[in-house]
């Protein structure tokens, strides 16, 4: 869709609920690529469900990981995607083939993985409980440094541009790290009241400008500004330009996200499925949507050009998005829509051939009869997809996955001259060498490159935090049908 012709006018952030994708399986994670076009949900059966957000169906799946799915990440341009798994995985996948290229053992749990913004061959990892983990894909990796309390409770962030990394522990210290050398730029620590310090739950950046937000312990969201907080330099003491909490309830925040143009500010209540929405520039609480009472929420996206959000609970994907409501005006501009009938009075001069009464204005004719020339060749990038430092689109970017067509009855041979894949892949798994069949053989699949992490004391025995969610539902409901049995006689 031409983003130049959707309206821009009035509230850009969404207002009901708009439909929900079900994955088949439970899902667990999501995120969008930078057009919006793409939506990657990552599930709690190691699938990774690609949906093609325009028609609003799978466009591919790709079996990732035997455990859950907790984490994922585009590339810039959309074609390789980044997965973590609970059982310690991370791998780089490519897109169009939905084969895996790298593959990272970790010794720990991993709760975030995240690719620099401008850069495909590397990516941030956040082990539970250490350092977090710049690697390079193909030449190994390199541990951010802590601070001086040693806190090993770490979340990080790459900045916008990727040119800064943002790591923040439980004692809320915050470092801004130079991405190249990993030497400290900036630093400050957030203080809650005189002395006490809040842990640091999760950073998030805007696609657009320079804000970024602090979701803390102490149920507050800080927004700051990152051009400020890197001139204040080591041990500054930056103002958040906004404080964001809900005072009536105190609600803990799950995940926060910016929205696309970096105007609104969405957070996911931990309790309930509740979505919050701020106007950042006023700091003014806008919309709550409420989703079904009783779920829990898992994540929050929000799409990168539009004013929809996808929100992750009980294994769906909930979509909301705004009222759409005809606009007959814009399609006959002397339209007028009335809500009611309105009597009609004729001018005088109305169906004469010559109007004698209208004003002689020979400027407007003569600016009506000037010939305007349209150029209907050039193509203007959208402003929406370009930062401030580009001036063209990205033409190698995959904003769509082609689908192939489904034969309900299909002729005989039909395989044969086509290259069906399933008939294929059959063949492939069946371990069947013959070619005699007439059946063209696909390529093999390559095998990912492998590597093996070593993070020293990292703690191993450590659980993930799904996982714990998990066992902890498990005993609940073994209770609970316990004590709802028939009574003994």
């Amino acid at each position: 869709m031409n983003l130049e012709l959707l309206e821009s006018f009035g509230q850009n952030y969404p207002e009901e609920f708009d439909g929900s994708l079900d994955c088949i399986s439970l899902a667990v994670t999501s995120a969008f690529n930078k057009y919006g076009t793409l939506l990657a949900v990552g599930c709690n059966d190691g699938r990774i469900v690609i949906w093609d957000f325009l028609t609003r169906g799978i466009a591919k799946i790709i079996s990732a990981h035997v455990h859950p799915v907790c984490s994922i990440s585009w590339t810039r341009n959309g074609r390789k995607l980044l997965s973590a798994s609970t059982d310690n995985n991370v791998c780089v996948w490519d897109v169009l083939s939905g084969e895996c290229d790298h593959k990272y053992r970790f010794p720990s749990p991993i709760l975030k993985v995240q690719f620099d913004p401008r850069n495909d061959s590397r990516f941030l990892v956040c082990p539970m409980r250490y350092a977090a983990v710049l690697v390079k894909i193909g030449s190994g990796h390199q541990c951010l440094p802590l601070d001086n309390d040693g806190d090993l409770n770490i979340v990080a962030s790459f900045d916008r541009r990727g040119k800064h990394i943002y790591t923040g522990n439980a004692k809320g210290k915050i470092l801004v790290l130079d991405v190249n050398t990993l030497e400290v730029v900036a630093s400050f620590r957030i203080v809650v009241g005189s002395s006490s310090a809040t842990a640091v739950k999760s950073i998030e950046f805007a696609r657009r400008g320079d804000a970024f937000l602090v979701n803390t312990s102490d149920r507050v969201i800080r927004v700051y500004d990152s051009k400020q907080v890197v001139s204040l330099g080591k041990d500054g003491e930056p103002e958040p330009i906004q404080k964001l909490q809900d005072l009536v309830n105190k609600t803990t925040w799950k995940k926060c996200c910016f929205s696309g143009d970096g105007e609104y500010i969405c957070a996911g209540s931990a309790r309930q499925h509740a979505l919050y929405i701020w106007e950042k520039s006023i700091g003014n609480l806008v919309k709550i949507l409420h989703g079904t009472k009783g779920e829990l929420l898992l994540d929050v996206v929000w799409h990168p050009v539009r004013p929809i959000i996808a929100s992750i609970s009980s294994g769906l994907v909930s979509i909301w998005a705004q009222n759409q409501v005809e606009n007959w005006s814009a399609f006959a501009p002397d339209f007028k829509e009335l809500d009611e009938n309105v009597e009609y009075e004729e001018r005088e001069s109305e169906f004469d051939i010559d109007d004698e009464d209208k004003s002689v204005d020979l400027s407007a004719e003569a600016k009506q009869d000037e010939e305007i020339e349209v150029d209907v060749t050039k193509v203007e990038p959208v402003a929406a997809f370009c930062s401030s430092d580009e001036e063209m689109e990205d033409d190698s970017a995959l904003q769509f996955l082609p689908m192939a067509p489904e034969v309900e009855d299909p002729e005989d041979g039909w395989a044969a001259h086509e290259g069906n894949e399933s008939s294929v892949s059959k063949e492939n798994d069946a371990g069947s060498d013959d070619t005699s069949s007439g059946i063209c053989s696909l390529p093999k699949r390559r095998k990912p490159q492998n590597y093996d992490v070593s993070l020293p004391e990292a703690p191993t025995e450590e659980t993930h935090p799904l996982l714990q969610n998990k066992s902890n539902k498990d005993k609940q409901s073994i209770s609970g049908k316990k004590g709802a049995g028939r009574p003994k006689k």
